[in-house]
């Protein structure tokens, strides 16, 4: 693994353990030559998975942009980081598992809308205000009577 803070390849595992309810293995290393240190995460992928954007662009799934999308939501939500992980590692799970190769990026964005609904409303409503793109306020009024009418 190349350090990320001076490039150098020769990096050693200093401690490896079980993250993410075992999904994942959080390796701590550090860096022989700069004596760094840093964490690195090994996730299991069942599949490449390239999005299909609306533009028509094929571009590689990132798991950290589908992250920081959660995250951007939840800020000062009360989520702690442990279900947003689960999010993550559920909405991915679900992309690998469905045989495609090729998901559209408007259903991973569906994905997201459904599983923000049920873990926290206000992110949620934050969520869809970006991904589909309100301008006005009458657009939040129309989107919150239909949450509203739906519960």
């Amino acid at each position: 693994m190349r350090c990320p803070f001076c490039g150098v390849e020769d990096t050693q595992v200093k401690d490896s353990r079980p993250a993410e309810d075992g999904a994942a293995i959080r390796r701590r290393r550090a860096c022989a030559s700069c004596g760094a240190r840093f964490t690195t995460f090994e996730r299991v992928q069942l599949r490449e998975i390239t999005v299909l954007k609306t533009d028509g662009r094929r571009v590689p799934f990132d798991r950290e942009k589908l992250a920081r999308s959660v995250r951007v939501a939840l800020r000062k939500r009360p989520v702690d980081e442990d279900r947003i992980e689960r999010l993550v590692n559920s909405i991915q799970r679900r992309l690998e598992t469905e045989g495609e190769t090729e998901i559209p990026s408007r259903k991973i964005g569906e994905l997201l809308m459904e599983s923000l609904k049920e873990l926290d409303q206000v992110a949620y409503v934050r969520f869809a205000s970006v991904y589909r793109n309100f301008s006005e306020a009458k657009d939040f009024q129309a989107f919150l009577g239909e949450l509203g009418g739906k519960e």
